[in-house]
């Protein structure tokens, strides 16, 4: 046996143990940050006594993901994809155990600071799929990536239902109600942490560069990471165009997403069809991402990121013109979750394939970073165009947005060549 034969399956056998210890990370982390979102604008509301304050709970932890990108991208450049999921995981346990002291002294601003760095648990999840993608072999990353993604529906689903339990469990331990299902995020977390730094060795990141020849570490000393992006990014088409697909993706899911409970609410929707709406809503996201990521390696990057905004485009339509019709609005919301779910996928495995492997930290660092301030930002927005004009304006505007960015994607990535979309510069 040959020694490029010897390395090609102990590579192998290294990125099955990577997937599956991201694999099992993504689910305990996904557990922790679902039973966050479940409690946290309600306990705000009932410790600020405003409505209007507890909405900022959501706000908090998208900003929080927002933030911590970057660090957690910086220490993965410097020591590793489990410097950087160490990072993030930690961040979001200390961020529980200072929600847990808020809620026991009745501060609602220590816990909307406590949820900024629960946001870490977003931030580590996000980066859990580019670490799938280090060792993958040419034409899988986006399968290996979309895997990653798909184990979200697991802690998606657990989360909330958890929320209970855990806080009677709360309780009969002596802690103030409200903040078992905290604590037990805490655990979830810490769980997560531990899979990763015991799990994640060897390093993907340390030994996809020593076999591309380079550097296991990014010695350029100061922190340079949005330095280093911009300058990957000014060089490099496809990832420029990756970057603001997923960034457009994200914006038009969580606009059309975080308006669709008022809209039903509005139109004298129960709590329990409202819930199922957004359940059906999160199973589009993620149920269908292998599949995805099937697709994308198969068919490539471009074709599946312009099939993603055709499927907003459509969802877009179909909520806009929904009025009172309750399963018009549930298709939309379903078809909104696969149309994330194509441009999350595709235009991630697009990222990492495009920049060189030691630049590829800083770039997907950023994108994570415009991610979630696109996502905040299209919350804040949408909910101005609802309270001011419509449901229907807002399906009309995400359908005008969506639809230039297909356009524009299909005018400038196709006509690069299908190669382009699928090459590994590693």
């Amino acid at each position: 046996m040959t020694d490029t034969s010897t390395r090609r399956e102990t590579t192998t056998a290294v990125q099955r143990r990577t997937l599956a210890v991201l694999s099992a990370a993504q689910i305990v982390g996904g557990v922790g940050i679902a039973i966050g979102l479940a409690l946290s604008s309600v306990v705000v509301d009932q410790l600020s006594g405003s409505t209007v304050i507890s909405g900022l709970a959501g706000t908090a932890t998208v900003l929080g993901a927002a933030l911590l990108a970057l660090p957690t991208a910086k220490a993965s450049g410097r020591g590793g994809r489990r410097g950087g999921l160490a990072v993030a995981y930690t961040a979001a346990l200390a961020g529980c155990v200072v929600s847990v002291l808020a809620i026991t002294i009745a501060s609602w601003p220590l816990l909307l600071a406590g949820l900024v760095l629960v946001g870490g648990g977003s931030a580590g999840n996000l980066a859990a799929r580019y670490s799938a993608t280090d060792l993958s072999p040419k034409g899988h990353a986006a399968r290996h990536l979309s895997l990653v993604v798909w184990m979200a529906t697991i802690g998606s689903v657990a989360g909330p239902n958890l929320a209970k339990p855990t806080d009677q469990m709360g309780v009969s331990a002596g802690l103030a109600p409200n903040a078992g299902p905290f604590a037990f995020s805490a655990l979830a977390f810490g769980l997560a942490l531990l899979i990763v730094v015991l799990g994640l060795r060897p390093d993907p990141l340390k030994l996809a560069r020593s076999l591309a020849g380079r550097s296991t570490t990014d010695t350029g000393g100061k922190s340079r990471t949005l330095r280093d992006a911009w300058a990957v990014l000014r060089t490099t088409p496809m990832a420029r165009r990756a970057l603001v697909m997923i960034a457009v993706s994200h914006t038009a899911m969580v606009s059309v997403m975080s308006m669709t409970p008022v809209h039903l609410h509005h139109n004298g929707s129960s709590l329990e069809i409202i819930g199922m709406v957004i359940s059906l809503h999160i199973a589009g996201m993620y149920v269908l991402s292998p599949v995805v990521g099937w697709l994308a390696d198969k068919a490539g990057r471009v074709p599946v990121l312009v099939l993603g905004m055709a499927l907003l485009l459509v969802s877009a339509v179909l909520a806009g013109t929904a009025g009172h019709r309750v399963w018009q609005v549930t298709v939309a919301l379903v078809i909104l979750g696969v149309g994330w779910s194509c441009g999350l996928v595709a235009g991630s495995a697009l990222v990492s394939e495009s920049v060189p492997i030691e630049r590829r930290p800083a770039v997907q660092g950023l994108s994570d970073l415009l991610m979630n301030v696109c996502g905040a930002s299209g919350t804040v927005i949408a909910g101005a165009i609802v309270g001011a004009l419509s449901f229907g304006v807002l399906g009309l505007v995400v359908g005008v947005m969506v639809t230039a960015a297909g356009v524009w994607l299909a005018a400038t990535g196709l006509r690069a060549g299908p190669l382009t979309s699928r090459r590994s510069s590693g």
